[in-house]
């Protein structure tokens, strides 16, 4: 996992690693400044008493202000070059994240649901991110400090510094039970920050539904919920946590009272000893260090320990491997848009019992239209999903111009199928932003006759900057029909070989509906068309219309064939030609 990780630091190796040495400069310095200041200083004091000489306590003074400088200059150093190596570390890392998600197919997507992918992204980057600042900082500096304060304190303190034998292991392990206690609750903490996530996206996509059914207060609750299960984890962590500073204060205390009372009775009492106020200085100094950098190591341990669980989740899409294999020598070119399913069955997880596509044998030649009805779970969208390979079939084969899908290069087969889905998304910027995602070339002249043939010119002209227009995100300033228009505009400027519509009509009306279909014959002649409708009127002009019911393609034929010929099909056409008699009468 660590090296998995490391991959992502690239560019900022040197500044990571410059921090190491600065962190092992700054603790050598600041081992070295008691020493001195108990052996150059108080003990030549206290020795020499009204004797002593000021220019040698300036000279060391003078010593004691230039190392506390540099240790201040490596110190100030080590923040520029970690906080240079962390910040960098965590935007290749997300940069890595993002890139592996682009390369999923919905099968690798519908493992993770998209608030936990934006909690990986954002909450979980930044914990692993402040774990990398600690580690080339705090985790090189602590333990280092630890062994040098311990070793300079037997070395100057000799019986003084036996008291560390005392407070290192009832610290440490303090501190290590502190942490283990505190964990399970951190760890909890991060699947509750997906379901937090989750409300929250569910809301903003869902907010025009939440107030028409004024379902505001009930969305507050199931938020708050969510929230106070989070406060609830981290209140009983960090309450565990909080006991570090108590124990610390204990441990420092007793071993200050313990120095000053042996340290006096030693100087005082058994001069023979060769104690002085030096080195009880000293070791007051060092036994502070210790504890310290024995502190600091338990809050690495800690925040560590969080950080794996989101190292782990990070891991696990970095780790996921696109289902979809690449041809070694893919085919970059599309000849036609004829289409031929051979005995495809498909579902959509490996271990479903039940197919949600069987035995579907069709064959479409290039540049005809055809029809899609049926009812809701029918397997309409998921036939049509199969041609620019967003899913690959589990059974059978599928060729699109005579070339097997799984042969094509992926850029090329979804470069030359335009879909516009039941789902019409449009992105924050202008309209004309959004219109050359189907060709970022495309001159204003070719992205107004997309829109009139899409019947979009009309109302964006009625807007005051016309093409300029800025669309909110997902396009909540403009209405259903307005926004499946300009997804149909956007479509067209792709000119592709297969252009398929799911039910991407369904928010305008017949006559507008008509006018676009009309488009399509003479904007793109040669273009396979799919539409998938349920209206009759949508697709009654196709040369071919299939009726599909549970996963199968039940009838095939054109309008008056299927008409004659199929009970399904008869009975939606007559369902909704009374219906529209009807309303006619009523009006």
């Amino acid at each position: 996992m660590f090296k998995k990780l490391a991959k992502s630091l690239r560019e900022y190796k040197a500044p990571a690693i410059l921090t190491i040495f600065l962190m092992i400069g700054e603790a050598v310095v600041e081992s070295l400044i008691p020493y001195i200041t108990a052996n150059y200083l108080i003990n030549e004091i206290q020795k020499n008493g009204e004797n002593v000489e000021m220019t040698a306590i300036l000279k060391v003074g003078l010593i004691l202000v230039l190392m506390a400088m540099l240790s201040l200059s490596f110190g100030g150093a080590a923040g520029f070059t970690s906080a240079k190596a962390a910040a960098g570390f965590s935007k290749n890392l997300r940069h890595d994240l993002f890139s592996r998600v682009q390369t999923f197919t919905f099968r690798n997507i519908d493992k993770f649901s998209s608030a936990s992918l934006v909690t990986r992204l954002t909450t979980d980057v930044n914990y692993v991110q402040m774990s990398f600042m600690m580690l080339i900082r705090i985790a090189i500096r602590s333990p280092l400090m630890l062994a040098f304060s311990v070793i300079m304190a037997a070395r100057l303190g000799g019986m003084l510094s036996l008291t560390f034998a005392v407070v290192i292991p009832v610290l440490a392990f303090g501190l290590i039970l502190i942490a283990k206690k505190a964990m399970p609750a951190f760890h909890r903490v991060f699947k509750k920050y997906d379901r937090l996530n989750e409300s929250v996206e569910e809301n903003v996509r869902g907010m025009r539904v939440v107030k028409g059914f004024s379902r505001e207060e009930y969305e507050k609750k199931r938020f708050g919920k969510a929230a106070d299960d989070i406060c609830e984890d981290f209140t009983k962590a960090e309450r565990i946590v909080a006991v570090n500073n108590p124990l610390m204060n204990f441990c420092m205390y007793f071993n200050m009272a313990a120095v000053l009372l042996l340290g006096s009775y030693l100087a005082i009492g058994r001069p023979e000893s060769g104690v002085m106020i030096g080195q009880m200085s000293a070791i007051i100094t060092y036994g502070v260090q210790v504890l310290m950098s024995l502190m600091m190591l338990s809050m690495i341990y800690v925040t560590l320990t969080i950080s794996a669980e989101s190292a782990r989740r990070i891991c696990e899409v970095l780790d996921e491997t696109p289902d979809m294999e690449v041809p070694k020598d893919p085919v970059k070119e599309v000849k036609d848009g004829s289409i031929l399913f051979r005995n495809v069955n498909f579902k959509y997880a490996k271990e479903a019992e039940i197919n949600t596509l069987s035995d579907v044998n069709l064959k479409i030649d290039s540049g005809m239209t055809v029809g899609i009805l049926g009812g809701t779970g029918a397997g309409k969208s998921s036939l049509v999903q199969l041609i620019p390979r967003l899913y690959d079939v589990t059974e059978g084969s599928l060729s699109v111009g005579g070339v097997d899908v799984r042969d094509y290069d992926l850029d090329t087969l979804r470069n030359q199928v335009a879909m516009v889905l039941q789902k019409n998304l449009l992105f924050a910027g202008t309209i004309r932003d959004n219109l050359r995602w189907g060709n970022p070339d495309a001159t204003d002249e070719e992205l107004e006759e997309a829109c009139r043939l899409a019947q979009a010119d009309e109302f964006i002209q009625t807007f005051p900057e016309g093409y300029d227009t800025y669309i909110e995100q997902g396009g909540t300033n403009v209405s259903g029909g307005q926004k499946q228009r300009l997804c149909i505009a956007r479509a067209l400027l792709k000119k592709p070989k297969i252009l398929i519509l799911d039910d991407s009509t369904s928010a305008v009306d017949t006559h507008t509906d008509a006018l676009i279909r009309a488009g399509f014959k003479s904007y793109l002649p040669n273009t396979t068309k799919i539409i998938i409708a349920q209206r009759v009127s949508s697709v009654q002009d196709a040369d071919l219309i299939l009726v599909m019911d549970n996963g199968k393609i039940v009838a095939t034929g054109d309008h008056n064939t299927l008409l004659a010929s199929n009970e399904i099909y008869k009975e939606i056409y007559e369902q909704q030609t009374k219906g529209g008699d009807e309303d006619a009468e009523n009006a």
